[in-house]
């Protein structure tokens, strides 16, 4: 066997039930058998001192299975001997259990004609992006039946950003669970709060071929930016999801219900969307006006959208739509952002560049404009921007909260995400990481 290096194993964990969630018993070093087949860490646990093992094992469809998890081991040495052994190491994959269909291979197109930016994944500059989202894949609990060829076909991002979620979840250790057609996910934490997420794409009126597509620009206008045909887009996804009354479905009843959103709705939109998403939630427009000599931010209430619909804004203005607790919001959930996770935690680059370039988040108070920078992502300075010395699939998750729930999403529920909630009628936002991203774009 051969030790594991951390990133690749944190990879290899989201495969189990509360990912890195690992409560008192933390991994203390894990190690791959030769053949790829299995990998084992051993843990140690705080409160007794005492030493445990868990070993994963390959099946016969590439999915993880959990084959030995043993506690109580009085010494390192034992737990590591009895791990090694448990590795099975030249031996076959394990087989299917009784009644499981094998899950189909994500490369195995069965005579489909694959979508453009699925073929894209077939290509050297983005082997890192298929590598790992094969490898989410793979880590799904219960996976819609249509997952593979969704994914390989038209419907591609909605699998992606599904995936990107998972991977987002399992990482913050939560118990992640399919056990119903919908919503998408039920997520618990050891404290046991509970909630279910249903995933969602904002996407044009009309198709549009993603590769290579020229950027969308934003809107000149500030109002148009902020309350135009953004906010509309995403006020009639949302609208279509909600008529569904997931949260009156008997499994999700007296529990919070949450709709997570990402944006496709024009080229490169999701890097100037997002305003308009928090202007249509709150009702609110943020007007610039000078003050005291500063240029400085004010929100100004709105009750409708721009445009012939009218639309009402502020779904999360009142009491109207307490059923909803929360929308969760990336504006990174793009193949660039598998490749840069990957890339960032030390996969091989073959020859190429991974360059990201952006605007950080600056926390002066008052200051309108982003931070520019541009940083090769496998760059010390890139890595050490997050404890991890990667970048987290949970850096650019957002959570606007719904101050009229009937069902609140517990912050803790979430807790490595950016969190935006009323707090004596003013929006809060909390970080948990030091380093937030308002918009960047990945080169190759």
């Amino acid at each position: 066997m051969r030790e594991l290096p951390q990133p690749l194993f944190d990879v290899y964990a989201l495969a189990l039930p509360y990912g890195h969630g690992f409560g008192h018993n933390p991994p203390v070093g894990a190690w791959q058998s030769l053949d790829g087949l299995s990998c084992g860490v051993v843990r140690h646990d705080e409160r007794d001192g005492t030493f445990g093992l868990l070993i994963m094992r390959r099946r016969v469809d590439d999915v993880w299975t959990v084959i030995d998890e043993s506690n109580g081991f009085s010494s390192f040495e034992d737990a590591h001997a009895r791990m090694a052994n448990g590795l099975k190491e030249g031996e076959s994959p394990d087989p299917l259990p009784a009644g499981v269909a094998p899950r189909p291979p994500l490369h195995d197109l069965q005579g489909r004609i694959p979508c453009k930016i699925f073929e894209l994944l077939r290509q050297p500059t983005h082997h890192v992006a298929a590598w790992l989202l094969n490898q989410i894949y793979l880590s799904f609990p219960n996976p819609d039946k249509n997952w593979c060829s969704d994914c390989q076909t038209e419907n591609f991002h909605t699998r992606l950003w599904e995936a990107h979620l998972l991977a987002a979840f399992r990482e913050q250790g939560l118990l992640v669970e399919q056990p119903h057609e919908s919503p998408d996910f039920r997520i618990e934490n050891r404290r046991g709060g509970v909630a279910w997420v249903e995933a969602v794409t904002a996407n044009p009126s009309e198709r549009y071929e993603h590769v290579n597509a020229p950027l969308s620009l934003p809107p000149e206008d500030a109002k148009e930016r902020f309350l135009g045909p953004a906010a509309v887009r995403f006020a009639k996804t949302l609208g279509n999801k909600l008529q569904r009354r997931y949260s009156h479905l008997q499994h999700v009843q007296n529990q919070s219900f949450v709709i997570a959103l990402a944006d496709f709705q024009a080229p490169s939109s999701m890097t100037w969307s997002r305003e308009a998403l928090v202007s249509y939630l709150y009702g609110i427009f943020a007007k610039v006006i000078e003050r005291n000599g500063q240029r400085v931010a004010v929100e100004e209430p709105v009750s409708h959208l721009l445009g012939k619909s009218n639309f009402p804004a502020g779904l999360f203005a009142n009491g109207n739509c307490n059923d909803l607790a929360a929308v969760i919001f990336s504006n990174t959930c793009a193949i660039s952002k598998f490749n840069r996770v990957g890339v960032s935690a030390g996969a091989e680059a073959k020859g190429l560049r991974y360059v990201r370039m952006g605007y950080f988040f600056d926390r002066t108070p008052g200051r309108l404009e982003g931070i520019p920078f541009c940083l090769d992502v496998t760059s010390e300075e890139y890595r050490t921007l997050w404890p991890q010395g990667y970048e987290p699939w949970s850096a650019d998750l957002e959570v606007f909260h719904n101050p009229f729930a009937r069902h609140p999403l517990p912050h803790e529920l979430v807790p490595e995400a950016t969190h935006w909630f009323d707090h004596g009628g003013e929006l809060i936002c909390e970080s948990f990481y030091k380093t937030s991203i308002l918009k960047s774009k990945t080169l190759i």
